[in-house]
């Protein structure tokens, strides 16, 4: 007898948090398959300390007219009946992403670079700065610049504009790609996890202006960067990734600044990749982030 055939629709995600019990699994993969759904992967995860279970299913419709993303709606019963919180995610759709930069490029180019090769799974919609710098950049891309500065210290109005273009662009995600402002809690609440941060990790050793020069001064021997969701409560977020690189005595500050920035650049992009891989489940202030 010939195996069955398994015609593969639109990848799906079905992201579950929800306190641990038994039973959770075989109910939301008895669900699926009673849809018509087949499972092809399956990353779960137990937090003994709070005791929530979190879940990520990946699966296509075996009836390829079928969106997966139309069981959500069946799919409250039983999200209601386990109190889950629950986000279903098209993986064929490609997100579309907003960058905003300051003066630094090095994480904006590697950012505009990885979309354009594929290596990021998004389109970036826009690029944003508070700086006319990197419009030359953005044409060779052919990414739309926006140059919105702060006139006369009036941050609230140079903020609703970046709003207003976010949504005219239709974006799912704001990445901060070494945007060197303060977010109002008005901005944030306007994106639940969904602005990503990256900072150099000398924090809280070495503030204000020059950290490396800081951290070259005192003979740090680790650099690394740190990945995060921005919230109100400044670089306080649920940490995505982080990454360090180890600093030798015979390294210049030249060389401990390169490093450092190697390191913000390959961080940023591997949180974006989880987030935009529907990888990430962030809690209370903290994430679980499946491989």
């Amino acid at each position: 007898m010939s195996d069955p055939k398994v015609v593969r629709g639109a990848r799906t995600v079905l992201l579950l948090m929800c306190q641990d019990r038994p039973g959770i699994v075989a109910r939301v993969s008895g669900f699926l398959f009673e849809q018509g759904a087949n499972i092809e992967s399956v990353d779960q995860h137990v937090d003994r300390d709070t005791g929530r279970f979190f879940q990520r299913i990946e699966f296509t419709m075996t009836d390829p007219s079928r969106s997966g993303l139309a069981l959500a709606g069946a799919f409250e019963p039983v999200a209601e009946a386990l109190g889950a919180s629950v986000e279903f995610r098209d993986l064929d759709r490609v997100p579309r992403v907003a960058v905003l930069a300051s003066k630094q490029n090095h994480c904006l180019v590697d950012l505009l670079y990885r979309a354009r090769t594929g290596d990021l799974p998004a389109e970036i919609a826009l690029v944003a700065s508070n700086h006319p710098d990197h419009a030359e950049v953005c044409r060779f891309f052919e990414v739309p610049f926006h140059h919105v500065p702060i006139v006369a210290g009036d941050k609230a109005s140079q903020e609703k504009q970046l709003v207003e273009l976010i949504a005219s662009h239709e974006v799912d995600l704001v990445v901060l790609a070494r945007y060197m402002q303060i977010l109002s809690d008005w901005f944030i609440d306007h994106y639940p996890n969904r602005i990503i941060n990256i900072h150099h990790s000398l924090l809280p050793s070495f503030v204000g202006a020059q950290p490396y020069r800081q951290a070259y001064d005192r003979g740090v021997k680790l650099v690394g960067a740190t990945a995060h969701y921005v919230t109100a409560e400044l670089d306080q977020g649920p940490i995505i990734a982080q990454d360090v690189a180890p600093i030798s005595h015979r390294d210049s500050l030249e060389e401990i600044v390169r490093k450092g920035k190697d390191i913000e650049r390959l961080t940023l992009a591997r949180a974006v990749r989880r987030h935009l891989e529907a990888k990430v489940i962030a809690y209370e202030n903290r994430t679980v982030v499946f491989p």
